[in-house]
């Protein structure tokens, strides 16, 4: 059976457990705070596009911040928040950071069922920001197009991840040329046409891998014409194998 939704919330966190395609209002906090999926994987939707939070990324989301969550496959959410005079150190914009074993296991032990003292908590906290400073930006990063055209090619790629057209023809489709949907990427999403569509596809790629699907599946509903070639554009993206990630982000037995 799917998951109950389920929130547990404390002055200095919280863990959510929700069902796949649960999302939250649209917020701000008046701290900033880490995000991390211990199952699942979550989606943080700002106003500068969607940020992507599998098991081996947290996320980072400044106060004030507007933003909405949505979790993909059953997922187990953590959120730790920062005191100003750490969150000082964190970027002033969202962003995603590679999660290194230390980072996972001070997130989850301050998101657990123990309660640590004061000092103890403050100083996890500063072990949590140490590891966050040292650790890799790696976003995985859909901005949101402003012009009409750009957002229309988006639809078509979100309803159909494995759409093979090229911009030429996806021109055709929404009304604009090749190479002006070319200028429009690289001037509105700082990318290529083909940088952005595997980024697209890989986002889907997580979701469906959380639901349980085999790589084989995954690989052709995302657009692969072969599971070795989504392998491989998925472990550069990712940082790990699909399987890995299968594993890592699927509901335990009993869970």
């Amino acid at each position: 059976m799917p998951i109950a939704r389920q929130s547990r919330i404390w002055p200095g966190g919280g863990v959510h457990l929700w069902p796949s395609g649960a999302t939250s209002p649209a917020h701000a906090h008046a701290r900033g705070h880490l995000v991390y999926a211990a199952r699942g994987v979550l989606t943080v939707h700002t106003g500068s596009g969607i940020w992507i939070v599998p098991a081996n990324r947290m996320a980072w989301v400044p106060a004030g911040s507007r933003h909405h969550h949505r979790a993909h496959g059953e997922t187990d959410m953590r959120i730790v928040f920062l005191p100003p005079s750490l969150a000082r150190r964190a970027p002033e914009r969202p962003a995603v950071f590679l999660a290194s074993g230390l980072a996972r296991e001070v997130l989850l032990a301050l998101t657990g069922e123990r309660r640590f003292s004061a000092a103890a908590s403050s100083r996890l906290r500063h072990v949590l920001m140490d590891e966050l400073v040292a650790a890799p930006e790696q976003p995985l990063h859909l901005p949101e197009p402003r012009d009409d055209r750009l957002r229309a090619v988006a639809g078509i790629l979100d309803t159909d991840p494995a759409d093979a057209s090229g911009l030429a023809d996806l021109g055709r489709r929404v009304g604009a040329s090749g190479r002006t949907l070319s200028r429009l990427f690289h001037d509105e999403l700082g990318m290529t046409f083909y940088e952005w569509r595997t980024q697209v596809r890989i986002a889907h790629a997580l979701v469906l891998l959380a639901a349980g699907h085999t790589t084989t599946h995954v690989a052709h509903a995302c657009g692969w014409s072969n599971p070795s070639g989504f392998i491989a554009s998925f472990t550069a993206v990712v940082g790990t194998t699909p399987g890995r990630h299968r594993t890592a982000a699927a509901p335990r037995a009993g869970g």
